[in-house]
């Protein structure tokens, strides 16, 4: 793995930059990211470029023996651009502009303001889409971030009804798909279709769903344009995107699927007081981060990239975005770096260089501190500069024991209509994938249409569209199916199955939910000495040839299983979706075992990683090449493993 850093040198007196480049190939880092924020210092007035900066820096870069990653700077258009094009700002669910003065600022669905991305991006690539020492581009910056996906301005409301009319082909299509008699909502023309929100109460589902997709599609249209225009320009060269963490506004892997790597940027701290955990999990994981986040999103990515991927932004130290912001833990940020390379990380860099003092971002740590001196981060990333050396050129990840299936269409379908306030794919996958790898099993998340051949294990924990397609790959899989509540609950045009739930799982398992009931907060249901439902439960009539292998105190089934199959009819505690878990995963031959809350394991090839998230040393047996046999907290402990 590449380990690289975020360089602003626009930011920066320019006496300090070859000292920069220096200290960071001293450092061990092979890489600098670049570029992404630029755009007025390369074009300060429409038509006039500045760029003579931007090639001596990229120079020194070159000098150093540093390779570059190009961004693309559309995240962040100038403001003599919003003067001359204001309609290219977008407006929010509440019809208000949202305006210059931060970044991301911008419509996706403006062609204005596609336009201006496209003449930008062709004009950064004509310069240096054949220098020797770019090696990758980065399309704009976090697609997305700030909520940012979804815009009402009058080109997004244009582009929407051109949306419908090339999916529904007529309004009568529309209005039939959607159901539209309820409530006399019939439309007689495309023109008269608004945006979903502002209505008196809830707005229809099917509207709101169509909403969020068509507002992916306008992110995938931006990306596309300037992957075409890089690729064009600068063959030969990866094209990355930098995602975020807890973020489902568009469909990732249909953008991944545009680009040669997937990359995110990772702030396990940061992005845990967000996080779907609980208080105590968040008072315990404070300064490593929950041990199951950075390792959810690099799996994510993974599959977004179809196995190529990177970590472009690292958390090194205290941020500035979150409500609060600790400091990482001594050992964090080495810790967090050992598991990207655990998952297959081609590179990783750190955000940032050098602390800004000024600027949004003055409060985010670098590598540096604001006077240049070394900043906490730096011996953490010497250490694990050093340690890749040592072990020398990494097996590639294999493929995992399990997969879990993950659909942001799903994801968009229970914010549509959630029944119950606390409704949330993301966390039921998240809790899903933390009671697998608890269990020592090794997790690949996975999109609807994956090839799921050689899993020992399928999990599907909210996949609410089910179709002929993905039920006929399940079977033809071999794997071990476990499907949670929700599952084919709809079809694609957001109606309850003429069949009822769960719709295309019936192929495998025949179970037919007749009712679903949603759970305030604080009420559960029993489930004898096993545990408890929470949140979600339904009301589910299974089939002669179908076992009930738990039922509820009260009598309804709640865990089903058909041969391989399983079906689970409610949202379960953490405890009791372990067993669960165990008994699915040893009926699929693999071999669980309880690791506790705090240690994790993952293996890459020959090489075996021990994470310990925890506040209290961990002892292994094990013949340990990089740490200890007692693992200390926020430590790693690597070993080689030449058994399969």
């Amino acid at each position: 793995m590449k380990l690289g850093v975020c360089w602003y040198p626009e930011q920066w007196p320019e006496p300090l930059w070859a000292s920069d480049v220096q200290r960071m190939a001293a450092l061990g880092l092979s890489f600098v990211r670049i570029g992404e924020f630029a755009w007025s210092r390369i074009e300060p007035e429409p038509g006039r470029f500045e760029w003579d900066w931007l090639d001596r820096a990229v120079e020194l870069a070159r000098a150093a023996g540093l390779e570059v990653v190009m961004g693309t700077p559309t995240a962040t258009p100038p403001k003599w651009l919003v003067d001359a094009h204001p309609e290219i700002l977008a407006k929010g669910r509440d019809g208000q502009v949202r305006g210059f003065g931060s970044r991301r600022h911008y419509c996706f669905s403006s062609d204005v303001y596609l336009e201006q991305a496209k003449r930008i991006t062709a004009l950064m690539a004509d310069r240096y889409g054949q220098h020797p020492a770019v090696v990758a581009w980065q399309t704009d910056n976090e697609y997305g971030c700030h909520d940012t996906v979804v815009s009402t301005s009058d080109a997004a409301k244009a582009a929407f009804r051109r949306w419908l009319a090339e999916r529904y082909g007529s309004v009568q299509a529309l209005n039939a798909a959607w159901g539209l008699s309820f409530w006399s909502q019939e439309y007689r023309s495309f023109d008269e279709v608004d945006t979903p929100f502002g209505t008196v109460t809830e707005s229809h589902p099917a509207h709101r769903q169509d909403w969020q997709r068509f507002s992916s599609a306008m992110v995938e249209r931006f990306n596309a344009a300037q992957v075409e225009i890089l690729r064009a320009a600068s063959p030969g060269r990866d094209i990355v995107h930098n995602f975020m963490g807890l973020f489902t506004e568009f469909d990732h892997f249909s953008v991944g699927r545009q680009l040669d790597v997937a990359t995110w940027d990772s702030y396990p701290i940061g992005f845990l007081g967000q996080g779907p955990f609980s208080a105590a999990d968040k008072a315990r994981y404070l300064r490593t981060g929950h041990p199951d986040l950075a390792a959810f999103h690099h799996s994510l990515y993974r599959a977004c990239g179809q196995g190529r991927w990177w970590v472009i932004e690292q958390q090194p130290g205290p941020v500035n975005w979150a409500a609060w912001n600790p400091a990482p833990a001594k050992g964090a940020v080495e810790l967090w770096g050992w598991e990207a390379v655990a998952h297959g990380a081609e590179r990783m860099s750190w955000f940032r260089w050098r602390q800004a003092p000024t600027g949004q971002e003055a409060m985010h740590a670098g590598l540096n501190r604001p006077d240049n001196q070394p900043a906490a981060a730096w011996p953490e990333v010497e250490a694990l500069a050093a340690g890749l050396a040592a072990l020398g050129p990494l097996p590639p990840r294999g493929r995992s024991d399990v997969a879990l299936m993950f659909d942001y269409d799903s994801v968009w379908a229970v914010q549509s209509q959630p029944q119950g306030r606390d409704q949330d794919v993301l966390a039921t996958a998240m809790a899903w994938h933390t009671a697998a790898r608890r269990l020592g099993l090794s997790v690949d998340i996975v999109p609807p249409d994956a090839d799921l051949a050689g899993y020992g294990m399928v999990l599907l924990p909210t996949q609410i569209f089910l179709d002929e397609g993905l039920a006929r790959r399940l079977v033809v899989s071999g794997a071990t199916i476990l499907a949670g509540p929700r599952t084919g609950s709809k079809t694609r045009d957001f109606a309850i199955p003429v069949g009822l739930p769960p719709d295309g799982l019936r192929a495998l398992i025949d179970v037919t939910v007749a009712r679903v009931e949603s759970l305030p907060p604080g009420m559960v249901l029993p489930v004898g000495n096993a545990g408890q439902v929470t949140g979600w439960m339904e009301d589910a009539e299974a089939g002669a040839a179908v076992e009930t292998r738990l039922a509820l105190d009260d009598g309804r089934g709640l865990w089903f299983a058909s041969q391989a199959a399983h079906y689970l009819a409610g949202q379960v505690d953490e405890g009791l979706l372990r067993r669960v878990l165990t008994e699915v995963a040893v009926v699929a031959g693999l071999q669980p075992r309880d690791l506790g809350p705090d240690v994790r394991v993952e293996r890459r090839g020959a090489l075996c990683f021990l994470f310990n998230y925890g506040h209290q040393p961990f002892a292994t047996e094990e013949d340990v090449v990089i740490g200890s046999k007692l693992v200390p907290p926020a430590g790693v402990a690597i070993w080689k493993d030449e058994a399969p």
